[in-house]
């Protein structure tokens, strides 16, 4: 049966500078170009050949992948960018500092707003307005919930992705920690009470193997 990697991009400057992104496109750190290029290294020596990339509309992603193709040497595989794989958007928690927001607030409301499945952090007065995005008929929401990005990104997973492991072809998913915290709840089968305790961290794969169900075998995280 295929293999499924997935990772969350490098190191990003609000990673770096502890600060709420989503769908801002703030670019890698120099520890994050590391990071991907440390990544693409352990996925080569999976020696997986991959039908497909799958990533975000965000810099930070895209560049992640385009640095681990080239450290396996697949250059070659079709990417395919989509909005539905961008990080959650955090709202009007956006550009904030973690530390001042969680000393104004506290630090349980913090983790409900970061890490509870339904929860929606508190929304922009307007949502932004980007070319990328309204040439193609998307609206950016003034904030999302894990829930929300549960609910974009799934038909993703049904449409373009399972079907392809389902045929045999390896696939590698590059994307951001809220995004494929939504995938793992969903492969991994945990609660939305338990969702809160998971983590994914910058540029570490994880590696999934299926049966002929798309059932998980095994999960392994490349260290």
């Amino acid at each position: 049966m295929a293999k499924l990697v997935v990772m969350r991009h490098g190191q990003s400057e609000a990673n770096r500078d502890n600060v709420f992104t989503g769908w801002s496109d703030v670019p890698l750190t120099e520890l994050g170009y590391e990071q991907a290029h440390e990544a693409g290294k352990k996925i080569a020596k999976l020696s997986i050949p991959f039908a497909d990339v799958h990533t975000s509309f965000l810099k930070r992603a895209i560049v992640t992948a385009n640095i681990i193709l080239d450290e396996i040497d697949q250059n070659y595989v079709p990417i395919h960018k989509t909005w539905r794989l961008n990080e959650r958007h955090y709202g009007a928690l956006r550009g904030r500092n973690k530390d001042e927001v969680k000393a104004e607030v506290g630090e349980q409301q913090l983790k409900i707003w970061r890490r509870s499945f339904d929860v929606v952090p508190p929304k922009l007065t307007k949502a932004d307005e980007e070319p990328r995005y309204s040439k193609i008929g998307v609206q950016v929401p003034r904030a999302e919930s894990l829930e929300m990005i549960w609910n974009r990104s799934l038909p993703y997973w049904v449409d373009q992705v399972a079907p392809k492991l389902l045929a045999g072809k390896n696939q590698l998913i590059v994307a951001h920690g809220s995004t494929l915290r939504g995938l793992i709840k969903y492969l991994d089968h945990i609660s939305d009470e338990n969702i809160t305790n998971v983590e994914v961290p910058n540029g570490l794969p994880i590696i999934y193997d299926f049966d002929d169900k798309l059932h998980v075998i095994s999960k392994e995280i490349s260290k």
